[in-house]
């Protein structure tokens, strides 16, 4: 029999979530079709069929940000408490990476404190871009001494690239979301944000995107960022021996080969994406992954459970 499996990129979405995001135009998130059913009971009998002891829940794509700087903060402690409700109404089910308020960063500060104080939330979700403010952006800054300080886990989750729409009418995840995350965790290394908060735990989606793949590109490239002020070029192989990542998606056997010739197995967890991928897909691509011979038993077991316990 399979270990129990720790999901590290579970969503919920709350009724009250799902009609801001409708309030605000958010019918079709992304280019989706629509807003995905989700449920507690739903999402429990999932669970039980993929044999998921704990799901982290995270507030997905488009976040908290529908309206002013106010609106954000009341519904960001509102999805963060509801987050908290449910772990409290199904002890040792559920775990929250509570969604903060950005670009405000002062209120997302005192959001993170509560969350982490009050709340004893595993952690914070960031999307890839907040408004167009990407992980690496100095205004960020306050946040990640905040987690440093505290050695918490920071969970990235991708969303539409802020800019100019490359989509060409396709859904944004199809694409796009896998080149904003890249995007902006090599942001965050280039930046120099991993080395100057070494304490703080950050999660990437999705195997790494692309990031797996262009590591050699980037450091081909590197001398082209020496100057004067810059002390030397960042690690990016150390930075990708420290990150953690999830296998959300489709990650068997490209994303996962790519992942595995950059990262250790301690850093890699599991990740169903729910409800985003539907149930049955979600099954489908467990299965792909307790099947492939790309992991060990041992190896496996890591994966699925030891690795999320640990961290988490």
């Amino acid at each position: 029999m399979r270990p129990a499996r720790i999901d590290v990129h579970a969503h919920f979405l709350p009724d009250f979530y799902r009609q801001a995001m409708l309030d605000a135009g958010y019918s079709e998130p992304d280019g989706i079709r629509a807003i995905p059913p989700w449920d507690e009971t739903s999402a429990l009998a999932l669970m039980d069929e993929l044999n998921i002891e704990t799901a982290i829940l995270s507030i997905s794509s488009p976040g908290v940000r529908f309206g002013d700087a106010g609106a954000a903060a009341r519904l960001a402690r509102r999805v963060n408490d509801e987050a908290a409700r449910i772990r409290e109404a199904h002890p040792g089910r559920f775990g929250l990476f509570a969604s903060l308020p950005v670009p405000d960063v002062d209120a997302a500060v005192e959001e993170l404190r509560y969350a982490l104080d009050t709340l004893g939330a595993n952690g914070v979700v960031l999307e890839s871009n907040s408004r167009g403010v990407y992980l690496g952006d100095p205004m960020l800054e306050p946040l990640y001494a905040e987690l440093n300080a505290r050695r918490s886990t920071l969970f990235i989750h991708p969303t539409t690239p802020c800019g100019t729409d490359l989509s060409f009418g396709y859904p944004k995840p199809l694409l796009e979301f896998m080149f904003d995350s890249t995007r902006a965790v090599t942001h965050m290394i280039l930046s120099g944000v991993l080395d100057r908060y070494p304490e703080m735990t950050v999660i990437m989606p999705h195997a790494g995107a692309a990031l797996p793949v262009l590591a050699a590109r980037i450091e081909l490239l590197m001398p082209l960022l020496a100057s004067p002020d810059r002390a030397g070029p960042p690690d990016i192989r150390g930075a990708l021996r420290k990150l953690h990542f999830d296998l959300a998606g489709a990650p068997v056997p490209e994303l996962l080969g790519a992942l595995l010739q950059v990262t250790g197995i301690e850093n890699i967890h599991y990740g169903s994406d729910y409800p985003y991928t539907p149930a049955h897909a979600c099954l489908e691509l467990a299965d792909r992954i307790d099947r492939t011979p790309l992991l060990d038993d041992d190896a496996l077991t890591r994966v699925l459970t030891t690795n999320s316990r640990k961290l988490l």
